[in-house]
């Protein structure tokens, strides 16, 4: 980060008391407490929305959560000599959950339930002006770029090791891809589908929950959205299982952690369902191929890939087990 940027801390009614650089930010010890200038790059408009929410977190009193300082001119955005955007958060002594740690992770699955149990937005007209994610289309766009990374592979005269493994599976994801988004639009909705009355972080993991004194706290709303709760409760499960091996006893402990603050129904069951069975991981690393220079492909996609599939036979138990 530039650091002309902290000029602009000057256009808040705060007294610094000093600054340091943080991972893309810039940390502010102030007389209002600690504080993180960062750069903005979602739309103007999203910006009074999160504040909207994280506003009426605070008020709710259930989880500790960042709020958005405003300027002298009441701006929650500010903008530096070359129009780039940023704006000032509230911040936390502590550290990022340890994923390593089984009770932290618990720890971070009750706080999101309570998070969840705050973010009912169904009173409030400002819910109305937020677009509605739809994870089967984000399924529909994934799906078309697997089928055109196939093309491009199939055609493809000379390839390398990697290539020829990938192809090898890439029947078997493909279709469990299609497979799976064509179910979850079949079976995962209901005709109130629409009314998406909570909002969900939507960046829900371990870099985004600090360990405080005072428990855990939650930052980067940046990527809030309207969408089923279990969108937060997916990406912070699958990340855990990833690294552990799709363990069932620790899916087990996670969703019991979840439920006692917060009841998942039969159609929260069946959305964490699909959004797990889909081949996410594999989309992830086709994507990344497809994308970069093909010349040289970096050991670790190797690697991951070989991972992925060997894991593939633990993640299908643990689905059948889980969700029977």
């Amino acid at each position: 980060m530039n650091d002309r940027a902290v000029s602009l801390l000057d256009q808040y009614e705060i007294e610094v008391i000093r600054t340091w650089k943080g991972r893309g930010a810039i940390l502010c010890d102030s007389d209002k407490g600690l504080l993180i200038l960062k750069e903005y790059c979602g739309p103007a408009g999203k910006v009074k929305f999160q504040d909207f929410l994280l506003r009426h977190i605070v008020e709710c009193g259930e989880v500790q959560a960042e709020s958005i300082l405003r300027t002298k001119e009441d701006e929650m955005i500010v903008y530096d000599q070359d129009k780039t955007a940023y704006i000032v958060k509230t911040y936390f002594e502590g550290r990022e959950c340890n994923h390593k740690d089984m009770e932290e992770c618990r720890q971070a699955v009750t706080t999101l339930a309570k998070f969840h149990n705050s973010s009912d937005l169904s009173a409030y007209e400002e819910l109305l002006n937020q677009p509605v994610f739809r994870i089967e289309k984000e399924y529909d766009k994934h799906n078309r770029e697997l089928k055109k990374v196939k093309k491009f592979l199939r055609e493809k005269s000379q390839k390398t090791d990697f290539e020829i493994y990938l192809m090898k599976h890439y029947d078997y994801f493909m279709n469990n891809a299609l497979q799976i988004t064509d179910e979850l639009r079949y079976y995962a909705y209901e005709d109130d589908s629409y009314a998406f009355p909570s909002v969900c972080h939507g960046d829900y993991q371990y870099h985004n929950i600090l360990q405080t004194g005072k428990g855990s706290a939650l930052i980067n709303f940046e990527k809030c959205v309207r969408d089923y709760p279990v969108r937060d409760l997916y990406l912070f499960l699958r990340k855990l299982l990833e690294k552990n091996n799709w363990s069932q006893t620790l899916g087990d402990m996670l969703l019991e952690s979840y439920n006692k603050e917060k009841s998942l129904t039969d159609r929260d069951y069946k959305q964490l369902y699909y959004r797990l069975a889909y081949p996410e991981k594999f989309w992830k690393i086709v994507n990344f191929y497809y994308n970069t220079g093909k010349a040289w492909i970096p050991g670790r996609n190797m690697e991951k890939i070989e991972k992925l599939f060997a894991q593939e036979r633990e993640k299908q138990l643990f689905l059948e087990s889980i969700f029977k």
